[in-house]
C-alpha cells in the first residue's frame, strides 16, 4: 500500500494559522492517528458565536482541495457541526471555527488539539477533523464549514453536532451521533440519521429517502421514490411521497399531504392526517385520530382513542374505532370495489351517502336500548329490533339503495348509527379546507424547525 500526502494546518489561540505544509504519512500511521483521536472528552456546540458567556478563545483552520465534477465528499469528524455551501468552482474550501472555554493555556492546548486532514481521493475529496493529545480539562466548540461543487454527492458524520446543507444534486448521506439535520433539495437517493434524537428536515428529494431519528421531528418536503421514516417520538410532516411510504414514530403526529403508491403509518400515541391516498392504506395509532381527505385504495384504518374522519371514500374502508367515533363522506360514483366495514366500540357511526349511490347498508347497534338509528327520510331502509333472552336488545339497519350494491358494513357497541345525504358542495368545501390545513401545518413545520436550529444549544462536556 503506498504512503499518502495529507494537507494539513496547526490552529494558534489568537485565532491566526500558520502556513500549511505537506508531508507523507505510512498508511498505517494515519490509521493510528484516526483511531487515537475517538476517544477525547470535548463537546459540539451549535451556534459558535456567543455560545457561551465569559473569556474563550478562537481559532480557524482553512484549506482548499482541487476535485472534479461529480464527485463525492467523504467527511468525518469526531465533533463538531457541519455546514455545506455549493458553488460551481472545481474545488472544495473548507474553514473550520473553533472555541474553547476560558483564556487559560489548557483552553488554547484544547484548540491546538484539533486537525483536519484533507486530500484528493479517486472519487472526490476525503476530509477528517479530529483530537488529539492527551485529555484536557474544557469544552470545546467546532463548526466546519465547506463549499462544495453543487453536482456532488455527500457522505458526511459527525461525532456530535448538527449538519446543514445547501441544494446538492448527487446522493446524500447524513449522519450526527447527536444533532439537528437540515437539508435542502437534493437530486439523489438521500440517507438522513441523527441518532441520539434530533430533528431532520429536507426539502425536496428526488430518490429515495431513509430519515431516522432518535426523538426528534422529520419534516420533509416531496419524495420522488420510496420513503422510510422513523423516529422514536416526534411528528413526520411530509409533503408527498410518490413511491411506497412507510412512517413511524413512537408517539407523535403523522402528517403526509399526498401519498401515490402504497403508505403504512403508525404512531404509539399521536393523531394521523393524510391528504389524498391513491394506493393501499395502512394507518394504526394507539391514542389518537385518524383523517383521510380522499381515499382512492383499499384502506385499513384502526385507531385505539381517537376517533376516524372520511372526507371523500371511493374505495373499500376497513375502519377500527376502539374508543371514538367513525364519520365518512362517500362519493358517486364508486372508483373502487369491495365491501366497506366501520366498527366501533363506543362512539357514534355517520355516513354521507350520494342520493344516487348504488349500495347495500347493513347497519348494527349492539346496545339498542339507549342508542338509535337515524336515517335520512331519502333513503328507503328497514329498521328493526332483535330482543336477545338476556333483556338486551339490538338495532339493525338494512337496505338495498339504487339497486344495490358493494355492501357497507356498520357496526357499534355503544354508539348512534346515522345516514345523512350528502352535500356534494359541502364536501368539496371540506376537501379544500382539509388540504389548505394540511399544507399550513407542513409550512408551519418547517419554520418551527428552522427557529430550533438557529436556537444555541450548550452541549455538556463527555
Amino acid at each position: 500500500m503506498q504512503s499518502l500526502r495529507i494537507l494539513t494546518h496547526r490552529a494558534h489561540s489568537d485565532g491566526a494559522a500558520e502556513g500549511s505544509w505537506s508531508f507523507v504519512v505510512p498508511p498505517i500511521l494515519l490509521a493510528g492517528l484516526l483511531v487515537a483521536g475517538a476517544a477525547v472528552p470535548v463537546a459540539a456546540q451549535s451556534d459558535t458565536e456567543g455560545a457561551h458567556r465569559g473569556p474563550h478563545v478562537t481559532s480557524q483552520l482553512t484549506g482548499s482541495v482541487a476535485t472534479h465534477d461529480g464527485g463525492r465528499l467523504r467527511l468525518a469528524t469526531q465533533l463538531g457541526n457541519v455546514v455545506i455551501h455549493t458553488h460551481d468552482s472545481g474545488k472544495i474550501d473548507y474553514l473550520a471555527h473553533l472555541e474553547a472555554d476560558g483564556d487559560s493555556p489548557a483552553a488554547r492546548e484544547l484548540l491546538k488539539q484539533f486537525r483536519i486532514y484533507a486530500r484528493e481521493i479517486p472519487d472526490g475529496v476525503y476530509i477528517k477533523g479530529l483530537t488529539g493529545g492527551q485529555p484536557c480539562c474544557g469544552r470545546l466548540w467546532v463548526t466546519i464549514t465547506l463549499n462544495v461543487p453543487k453536482d456532488y454527492s455527500l457522505d458526511i458524520s459527525t461525532g456530535g453536532g448538527n449538519i446543514e446543507t445547501d441544494d446538492i444534486d448527487g446522493r446524500v448521506s447524513l449522519y450526527t451521533a447527536g444533532g439537528n439535520i437540515s437539508a435542502g433539495n437534493i437530486g439523489g437517493a438521500a440517507r438522513l440519521v441523527s441518532e441520539s434524537g434530533g430533528h431532520i428536515s429536507v426539502r425536496n428529494v428526488a430518490g429515495d429517502l431513509t430519515a431516522d431519528t432518535g426523538g426528534g421531528h422529520i419534516t420533509t418536503g416531496s419524495v420522488a421514490g420510496n420513503a422510510t421514516l422513523r423516529t422514536a417520538g416526534g411528528h413526520i410532516h411530509v409533503a408527498s411521497i410518490e413511491g411506497i411510504a412507510r412512517l413511524e414514530t413512537g408517539g407523535g403526529n403523522i402528517t403526509l399531504q399526498h401519498s401515490g403508491a402504497e403508505l403504512t403509518a403508525e404512531t404509539a400515541g399521536g393523531q394521523i392526517e393524510v391528504g389524498e391516498a391513491a394506493g393501499l392504506v395502512r394507518a394504526k395509532t394507539g391514542g389518537g385520530g385518524i383523517r383521510v381527505v380522499r381515499l382512492s385504495g383499499p384502506t385499513n384504518l384502526q385507531t385505539t382513542g381517537g376517533s376516524i374522519y372520511l372526507t371523500q371514500v371511493d374505495s373499500s374502508v376497513k375502519a377500527t374505532a376502539s374508543a371514538g367515533g367513525i364519520t365518512a363522506w362517500f362519493v358517486a360514483p364508486p372508483k373502487g370495489e369491495g365491501s366497506c366495514d366501520l366498527t366501533s366500540n363506543d362512539g357514534d357511526i355517520v355516513i354521507y351517502l350520494p342520493r344516487m349511490l348504488p349500495v347495500t347498508i347493513d347497519g348494527q347497534i349492539q346496545m339498542g336500548d339507549d342508542h338509535r338509528v337515524i336515517v335520512d327520510p331519502a333513503f328507503p331502509l328497514k329498521v328493526s329490533y332483535d330482543d336477545s333472552a338476556n333483556g338486551e336488545r339490538m338495532v339493525h339497519v338494512r337496505g338495498a339503495l339504487n339497486g344495490g350494491g358493494e355492501v357497507i358494513h356498520l357496526r357499534t357497541v355503544a354508539g348512534n348509527i346515522r345516514l345523512a345525504l350528502s352535500d356534494q358542495n359541502k364536501q368539496i368545501q371540506l376537501y379544500k379546507e382539509q388540504m389548505e390545513q394540511l399544507q399550513r401545518q407542513l409550512q408551519m413545520q418547517f419554520r418551527m424547525l428552522e427557529q430550533l436550529q438557529r436556537a444555541p444549544q450548550d452541549a455538556p462536556q463527555q
